[in-house]
């Protein structure tokens, strides 16, 4: 009567949003060979060769579309092919366990390379070539990884045909004789050997050529190489080597091979004289490896079952799985910039963008996209040539993303581009606004990354050697950057930076400009982080800079920039724990994350409030109920909370909890008399300061229902989020303790039949610092000669967890310089900083290093 029953939607479990920017790739023209599925291919500036099933390589002129060529020789399938500009050469490696070198101007066989071992290698899957280093690298299907340095092969013409030569890359023949048949590797069909090719085609005889006159090359002309024994690491990984990377500018040193295999593992590896020595492993756990791209420090993997996992080459982290299509292999993928093409068994190609957004999905091959390349080599626009199982092989016009600052390769210049070396603060703080790296917004969580890296290479520019450490999955890296002072027969002073590159939301509701646009307008500069705290860090790491180029620095500066600190810095206690050896002893931490009491007067910060936060729910074993029906015949959650809420202060704002006043530090002289002079100035009465800033206080924030908002409905749970704000010499523990036994006795005394619960979600303590410190004086000095006026004293309300802890973790005492106005709007639409205190406040800093470095100091 009633059909079915309802079923659960499928949902898909993909995090990437469907982002269409409305451009798709238009199809310029398609290649066709009848039986001939397109395993690999290449491209040079004229030719684009295809490497088939059939044996067969097919050359295309890039100009006509037309077969200009066949390049045979293979008595395999061609599994791999890889173009080495710089020597015009063609690689193609085979199931016939052979890599062959071609000219690519001549379409003439040069060598042929045995690999170690001959057919005990197996298919040989991938290729990698580095040109730095002159050496082509080999990935096998019996786990072997080989290689052969080419730097010292002669040249064709050199190598006689009876020519038997020793070399320390191989040993060169006339040539060698057809392959045999390998026992194992052999007996089963050739499809079967990778998994994700079990739908190509597999002919039988002969194709029959297309355009143009292929001419036939004749492999006994090219001489053979063999690999040495010498060049070869056995099971390089537990499973065949299905494809092969090189990152040559790594930005942690060195030449970097990358391989994939179907253990399911992606290997790091530092290419040497010696050969590749492993640098780290990661473990997908996702099915086995089929490509790999990479572009600066980031390696996409692409894996079975329609998974891509983004890695860190130097934080060794996972930054993203990204789920393209469950349960159907990824079997190529190329890169435009940020854009991330991934090909498809299904036949369809998917682009994501730099922030992992599907930006567009469409069916490239009727059948399995088996090969991609992108051919970014002319003037014109980039071609995305992609060939499948279908015989065909496809170019499409592939337009490069909007050009934005995360998306260069490369490190960005900072000092070279700026017009003057004056403007290269307000230049980096515009490149480091444009990154919306709002923590707590997952769908930023790459901008996180991208920051991230900006500021470290940022730094390197700037003189520092820096790094990214990483904080544990799914959380965003610390940024670790030391500014080197002189080398002196002396101790240095080490002085730790703290500050987050993270920032809060910016909704565009309000904000008169882009808020990730740096904006100058009437004296100030707009966007977010630009007071909070993006601002101060330029301004800090611009005066080490400055006294480093002025052979001036004679203290170590150390920057610790965390990721999360908008998001309770969550991560990044256990990470300084775990990074402390890097990061070094530490003799004075220094923070500038605050606003000024007034618009002119310069102020140094030197206390913090702690804060304590807990949720409370009240539950009824009833669901929600209508209070025309039930009203006065149930004992309701929401008067309940109204009740225990109620106990928790006096009216006259007083906290009920017993001995929540009994260690609160009783104000001095001193502090009194400077509570008037703040007063006076700031025109605010001097109890309201104190109240504000060394009083401590209970706030509710929040009261939530279950159930509909309207007035006929009795919640069946209430919420409500509840927080202390603790004051010297309170202690965090006790209090957090007493608070939660307060309310559970309270919650008792009113005998309700509903559930009660309270939970502790985070927590900071207080930090005072010491004004009589000789740190303090020096920073006292320092704002007192750029300003000509002795700075305020002044504490603030609210706090900055990482303070406290750090100065115990490091054992030492923290210093905080304010640079903002207090006007400049953190957190809030309009967000700004003054170009003066973002200038003046670099000066600052730069006085403070040299006073602290000076011989009298303390």
């Amino acid at each position: 009567m009633y059909g079915t029953a309802p079923v659960s939607p499928i949902l898909d479990p993909s995090l990437s949003r469907e982002i269409s920017d409305g451009v798709l790739p238009r199809l310029v023209h398609s290649l066709h060979e009848t039986n001939s599925s397109v395993l690999s291919l290449a491209a040079s500036d004229d030719y684009i060769f295809s490497g088939s099933q059939n044996q067969d390589i097919s050359v295309w002129d890039k100009r006509t579309y037309r077969l200009k060529d066949t390049l045979r020789g293979h008595t395999g399938s061609v599994l791999a092919l890889v173009y080495a500009a710089e020597k015009e050469w063609l690689f193609s490696s085979s199931g016939d366990s052979t890599v062959r070198i071609w000219s690519t101007t001549t379409l003439n066989p040069i060598y042929v390379v045995d690999p170690y071992l001959e057919t005990g290698a197996g298919d040989l899957f991938s290729l990698a070539w580095s040109p730095s280093l002159q050496t082509l690298y080999i990935g096998c299907q019996n786990t072997a990884l080989q290689w052969l340095n080419l730097r010292t092969i002669p040249s064709q013409e050199s190598v006689s045909s009876n020519t038997l030569c020793a070399s320390d890359s191989g040993i060169f023949t006339p040539s060698g004789t057809p392959r045999k048949a390998h026992k194992f590797f052999d007996s089963y069909p050739q499809y079967e050997r990778k998994p994700a090719d079990i739908y190509a085609n597999n002919p039988t005889g002969k194709r029959t050529p297309g355009y143009g006159t292929p001419v036939e090359s004749d492999p006994s002309t090219a001489p053979h190489i063999s690999i040495p024994a010498s060049n070869v690491i056995d099971s390089a990984h537990f499973g065949y080597i299905y494809c092969l990377a090189i990152v040559e500018e790594c930005e942690i040193g060195g030449v970097k091979l990358i391989s994939g295999s179907g253990d399911e593992s992606i290997k790091i590896w530092s290419c040497t004289s010696n050969g590749p020595v492993l640098e780290h492993e990661f473990t997908c756990s996702i099915g086995a490896v089929f490509a790999l791209v990479t572009q600066g420090d980031t390696i996409y993997g692409g894996c079975q079952d329609g998974i891509v996992k983004v890695l860190d080459i130097e934080t060794r982290s996972i930054v993203r799985t990204i789920i393209v299509q469950e349960g159907v292999d990824i079997l190529s993928m190329s890169l435009l910039k940020s854009d991330l093409y991934v090909c498809l068994a299904n036949g369809r190609i998917q682009r994501y963008s730099a922030s992992f957004d599907c930006t567009a999905s469409w069916k490239c091959h009727n059948g399995i996209v088996l090969s991609s390349i992108l051919d970014d080599q002319s003037n014109g626009t980039p071609k995305l040539i992609t060939g499948g199982n279908d015989d065909n092989i496809k170019i499409w016009n592939a337009i490069p993303p909007k050009t934005r600052s995360f998306q260069a390769s490369g490190p960005q210049l900072l000092v070279a581009d700026a017009p003057s070396r004056g403007e290269t603060l307000e230049y980096a703080l515009s490149k480091f606004i444009s990154f919306p790296s709002v923590s707590s917004n997952l769908s930023n969580r790459e901008d996180c990354r991208q920051a991230a890296i900006w500021l470290r290479k940022c730094l390197s520019q700037l003189g520092a050697q820096a790094s990214l450490l990483p904080t544990g999955e799914g959380r965003n890296p610390l940024v670790l950057g030391t500014f080197k002072g002189l080398q002196t027969q002396t101790i240095k002073p080490r002085i730790l930076f703290y500050g987050h590159y993270d920032v809060m939301a910016a909704p565009s509701e309000g904000w008169h400009s882009d808020p990730f646009v740096l904006t100058g307008r009437n004296g100030s500069l707009y966007g977010r982080g630009a007071t909070d705290d993006k601002g101060p860090i330029m301004a800090v790491a611009c005066a080490a800079a400055a006294v480093l180029r002025r052979r001036s620095l004679a203290v170590d500066l150390v920057f610790l920039i965390e990721g999360e600190e908008e998001c309770g810095s969550t991560g990044f206690e256990n990470a300084v724990r775990m990074h402390k050896d890097a990061i070094g002893h530490i003799d004075a931490i220094l923070v500038s994350n605050s606003m000024w009491i007034t618009e002119e007067h310069p102020c140094i910060t030197y206390g913090l409030r702690g804060v304590v936060h807990c949720d409370l729910e009240i539950t009824s074993a009833l669901p929600d109920l209508h209070s025309g029906v039930d009203g006065g015949g149930v004992v309701e959650p929401m008067d309940d909370m109204i009740k225990l809420l109620a106990t928790l202060s006096d009216r006259q704002k007083g906290v009920q909890i017993p001995g929540f006043y009994d260690h609160v530090r009783p104000s001095s002289e001193e502090e009194k008399s400077n509570y008037k002079r703040l007063a006076e100035i700031t025109n605010k009465p001097a109890s309201s300061l104190s109240s504000r800033w060394r009083e401590p206080s209970l706030t509710i924030h929040t009261i939530e229902v279950s159930g509909p908002q309207n007035s006929t409905v009795i919640p069946g749970t209430v919420k409500s989020q509840v927080s202390i704000r603790i004051v010297p010499d309170q202690d965090l523990d006790t209090i957090s303790r007493s608070l939660c036994d307060y309310l559970t006795r309270s919650f008792e005394h009113l005998q309700s039949p509903n559930k009660f619960d309270v939970s502790l979600q985070k927590a900071a303590d207080w930090w005072l610092g010491n004004l009589d410190d000789p740190w303090f004086k020096a920073l006292e000095a320092a704002v007192r000669e750029e300003w000509g006026v002795d700075p305020l004293h002044i504490r603030e309300g609210g706090s900055i967890p990482s303070v406290p802890y750090l100065e115990k973790e490091f054992g030492c005492h923290a210093l905080h310089l304010p640079l903002g106005q207090s006007s400049d709007q953190a957190h809030l639409p309009n967000e700004r900083i003054s170009l003066v205190n973002l200038q003046r406040g670099q000066s600052v800093i730069e006085r403070f290093l040299l006073k602290v470095a000076d011989a009298n100091f303390a």
